[in-house]
């Protein structure tokens, strides 16, 4: 009784069936195999449909079906399209990566030693601060904004064509001030030990010259909630730490920030890029005394910049080879693409047959 009432669905299946398998002997086109057999059973089936056999119909009709998905299908794509469709795919992801998520950056300069050093590769995390639309400066899905002491990259403020890379010192809203090396946030020191004096030396690349040359420095660690990270000084400093806790110290440091001979807030107009200064829409931020008797002494707090609404203060950890944000002013939010993550490739040199300026150590290690 149920095979009865199930004969006019089958009876609809075996016709469609049929159709098709007509359609492709008739055109003769991209059948592989035994397309004899499928001549064979389609005629059965047909036969069968005639006759009104429809215990004959049910009996060929997995057959049929199992031939026409067999033959009738279209004929496979060629080696060369798989391999065409695969690296496009492959080319699609990676763009999408790079736009989106990740992105290689190479470092171009000494302005982050040591924790970054020329021609360290790293990779750049883009989603955390929010993804932003391709060629422009707008983000979405933002999952947090920047945090005191990570490093991050982002578009020149004073030539959108560049990328930079920096340590964020200060926040919007916060006060900065450097004095004798020593950064103040909010009136605090940040706090700093000596880690090395005599024996500090880096190697910077002269791109004028082209030539690398031997620097002395002093290297100290800043710590900044439970971040640890070390930054370079110029060698004198050790001796004017000395100087300083003996209280003989007059003369603050080339570096100071702000300094009373220049009480503005720094802007384009004071990098090397001021010839586009006019054309950069910049907020700046403001100048505050300190203490306003003018007594402080020279290494003591003085006078403060405060970080305008909607941009961060950054500064390298070479702080006396970085133009950063005690030059040029702070960083519009907007700005950033993403946050260092690791350095994935590291080298001084390297050619196809020269493989001894690669910096296997740096390999692999996560930016402090």
């Amino acid at each position: 009784m149920r095979a009865k009432t199930l004969d006019p669905r089958v009876r609809k299946e075996a016709v469609m069936l049929v159709r098709e398998a007509r359609t492709a002997l008739s055109l003769k086109k991209g059948l592989k195999g035994k397309a004899g057999d499928l001549e064979t059973v389609t005629s059965d089936v047909e036969k069968a449909l005639a006759g009104k056999d429809m215990q004959g119909v049910r009996r060929q009709l997995p057959v049929l079906d199992a031939l026409v998905d067999e033959l009738v299908k279209r004929p496979p794509k060629s080696t060369t399209r798989d391999y065409v469709e695969s690296i496009g795919a492959a080319v699609l992801i990676a763009l999408a990566l790079r736009a989106f998520v990740i992105e290689a950056f190479k470092i171009p300069s000494s302005s982050m030693y040591p924790t970054l050093e020329i021609g360290d590769h790293i990779f750049v995390n883009k989603f955390i601060y929010g993804i932003r639309i391709p060629w422009t400066t707008t983000k979405f899905f933002e999952l947090r904004g920047p945090h005191r002491g990570e490093v991050i990259v982002f578009i020149y403020p004073c030539d959108p064509d560049r990328d930079y890379i920096k340590r964020v010192i200060a926040l919007a809203g916060d006060s900065v001030e450097v004095r004798c090396n020593v950064v103040y946030v909010n009136g605090k020191a940040i706090p700093n030990k000596l880690v090395e004096a005599e024996t500090c030396h880096y190697n910077d690349y002269l791109e004028q010259e082209g030539q690398w040359v031997r620097k002395a420095c002093s290297r100290y660690e800043e710590t900044v909630g439970d971040k640890h990270y070390q930054t370079f000084h110029d060698p004198d400093r050790p001796l004017r730490d000395q100087r300083l806790a003996a209280g003989t110290q007059q003369t603050g440091d080339a570096r100071d920030f702000p300094t009373r001979s220049y009480p503005y807030a720094p802007t384009c107009a004071q990098s090397e890029d001021a010839g586009r200064a006019a054309e950069i829409q910049q907020v700046k931020g403001t100048i505050v005394e300190t203490k306003g008797d003018g007594k402080a002494g020279a290494c003591e707090p003085q006078m403060h910049y405060v970080v305008p609404p909607g941009h961060v203060f950054v500064m390298g950890d070479n702080r006396n080879n970085s133009n950063d944000s005690r030059v040029w002013g702070s960083v519009p939010i907007e700005n950033i693409k993403g946050k260092a993550l690791f350095i994935w490739l590291s080298y001084s040199t390297w050619g196809l047959t020269d493989w001894g300026g690669i910096r296997w150590p740096r390999i692999g290690e996560f930016v402090q």
